[in-house]
C-alpha cells in the first residue's frame, strides 16, 4: 500500500500567479527604495544634505519625542541591543548632541538626554529632510501623501513585528531577504 506523505512533507501552496507577481513587484520596489535611500541617505537638501547618518538621526529623534531614557530603554524602543546603542550614542555624547545625566529617581543610574545643541541640530536636519520629502512628493495631493505615509508606517511596523517574532524563536530573521534598517 503506498504511503501518503505527511502534511509537513507537502510543499507549501503556491501563491496565485497574480499575487506572486504583485509580491515580486513589491519586493523589487522595496529593494529599489532601499538602494535609493542608501545612495541619498535621504539626507535632505542644501548644506545639511547627508550630514547626519541614519543611526544618529533615529537616536536623536527618539530622545526628542520620548524624553530622557536609559540605554536599555532606548535599545528596546528601537529594536536593537544595548551594546549597539552604546556604540552609536558615544559620538553623539562626544560631539555634545546628547548628554548623560543622573536618573531623577535613582542617582546611580544614567539617562541619555538630547542637549540643546542636539535639538538645534535635529531641527536643522528635520527641516532639510522635510524639504526633500516636499520635493519628492511634489505633485502629490495631501491624501496621497497621507496614504503613502500610513502604508509605509504599516509596512515598517509589520516588518518590525516579523523580525521581533524571529528573534523570539519564530521565523529565522537571518533567512529572510528584507531591506536593511
Amino acid at each position: 500500500m503506498p504511503s501518503t506523505p505527511a502534511s509537513s512533507d507537502l510543499p507549501a501552496p503556491a501563491e496565485a500567479p497574480a499575487e506572486a507577481g504583485l509580491l515580486d513587484a513589491l519586493q523589487h520596489q522595496v529593494a529599489v527604495f532601499a538602494r535609493r535611500a542608501e545612495q541619498t541617505r535621504l539626507g535632505g537638501v542644501g548644506q545639511v544634505r547627508n550630514s547626519m547618518d541614519r543611526a544618529a538621526y533615529l537616536l536623536l529623534n527618539r530622545l526628542d519625542l520620548e524624553g530622557p531614557m536609559g540605554v536599555k530603554a532606548l535599545a528596546g524602543g528601537m529594536g536593537i541591543d544595548s551594546s549597539t546603542v552604546t556604540r552609536q550614542v558615544a559620538p553623539l555624547v562626544d560631539s555634545g548632541l546628547v548628554k548623560r545625566t543622573s536618573h531623577p529617581e535613582d542617582g546611580r543610574a544614567v539617562v541619555l538626554a538630547l542637549s540643546p545643541r542636539g535639538l538645534a541640530r535635529l531641527e536643522e536636519v528635520r527641516s532639510s529632510r522635510r524639504e526633500l520629502m516636499a520635493r519628492v512628493t511634489d505633485g502629490w495631493n495631501e491624501g496621497e501623501r497621507e496614504s503613502f505615509t500610513a502604508l509605509l508606517t504599516r509596512f515598517n511596523l509589520s516588518l518590525s513585528e516579523l523580525m521581533s517574532a524571529g528573534a523570539e524563536g519564530g521565523a529565522d530573521p537571518a533567512s529572510e531577504a528584507g531591506p536593511a534598517s
